[in-house]
């Protein structure tokens, strides 16, 4: 492999951070303090995830899904179209040996949105998250080189609970969209007929019985993930940790609101975000010991395709490289309230 490929790899990876800056607020909260190597890859494959996002919902279906498996394809053949999110795809699956079944699962879960697939149970649900988050969350596990079975089990654990975490605040604004995400079934059994729900969708009990029992779901999820938080490297936990809290703290805001996510929208403000952030240092200091339940059998084969890849051809740098100083930590939680601030500031005067 030619390393010229990868020699502007800086200004690729800049582009790509620029493309995700507006779009992905509680990415960049977590991102910031994960370690610099770290955040790097994390950007290029958030990029590439939201390219072929983005391209699957602006051609209105499944359209564009060949066109990203193409792309897809010639990432891991080293022959990169020339754009700053693929030159980053192959630079971040190279160095950290993500086997091609992670990313064309995710593509996979992009085109059963576009095509506007139903979910009839949990189980069928979860093979939906384990698409399009849990691929995300052992992707990441890769990154920072946590390759145990265990370790990316609970990796998507955390991927599809923050996924289920998602479905719950979103419900109005998918039913208005025409997309229903909650189990079909379930909505039967509180005497919601779906269809007829998704036609005309208003809050009600029944609505948010089934909203309560799906974040029931994310929590027990959120449990189990917790214990894989202490099998990564120091320096990656409190960013691990804050995207953990960030995003379940979602689902509590949801529950606050009784439920009721259709006729409004839980936000997480700013000030909350930096009690969080702050909360993330003590938890990844104190990480609980790490369940070795195995995955879930919709996740099984994300798992077996880790096991099945070779190691990846440059060493993970050691733990206590990646391990920032606390004045580093903090002053990087200083800055995130910053930014938070200016983000609330701005929000209140528009």
């Amino acid at each position: 492999m030619s390393l010229l490929l990868f020699e502007n790899i800086r200004a690729d990876l800049d582009e790509c951070r620029a493309t995700l800056r507006d779009g992905s607020k509680s990415f960049h909260a977590a991102s910031r303090i994960l370690p610099r190597e770290i955040a790097d890859s994390a950007v290029a494959l958030y990029a590439f995830c939201r390219v072929a996002d983005d391209a699957i919902d602006n051609a209105g279906g499944t359209s564009a899904l060949p066109g990203l498996q193409d792309r897809l394809r010639r990432a891991y053949e080293h022959r990169p179209y020339p754009l700053a999110p693929d030159r980053a795809l192959a630079w971040v699956v190279t160095r950290h040996a993500i086997p091609r079944a992670l990313p064309e699962a995710l593509l996979d879960g992009f085109a059963w949105d576009a095509e506007g697939r139903r979910y009839e149970t949990l189980s069928d649900l979860t093979a939906y998250a384990t698409r399009v988050a849990g691929t995300v969350g052992a992707m990441m596990a890769l990154l920072m080189g946590a390759r145990a079975p265990v370790s990316v089990a609970r990796a998507c654990d955390l991927g599809i609970a923050m996924q289920f975490g998602n479905i719950c605040r979103d419900v109005g604004e998918d039913a208005r969209a025409g997309r229903l995400y909650l189990p079909r079934s379930w909505l039967r059994e509180v005497g919601i007929d779906p269809d007829a729900w998704l036609a005309r969708p208003e809050f009600c009990p029944g609505v948010a019985e089934v909203v309560r029992r799906l974040l029931c779901e994310a929590e027990q999820l959120y449990a189990r993930a917790d214990g894989g938080i202490a099998h990564l490297p120091a320096g990656c936990r409190p960013g691990i940790a804050a995207a953990r809290l960030i995003y379940s703290e979602i689902g509590r805001t949801v529950a606050r609101n009784g439920f009721d996510s259709v006729s409004q929208r839980a936000v997480v403000p700013g000030r909350r975000k930096l009690a969080l952030l702050a909360q993330s240092m003590v938890q990844a200091v104190f990480a609980p010991a790490g369940t070795d339940a195995p995955a879930l059998p919709e996740a099984r084969f994300l798992v077996d395709a880790v096991i099945a890849s070779p190691p990846p051809p440059y060493p993970t740098r050691a733990v206590t490289e990646l391990r920032p100083s606390l004045d580093q930590r903090i002053e990087r939680v200083i800055a995130m309230f910053a930014r938070l601030q200016a983000e609330e500031v701005a929000r209140s005067q528009s």
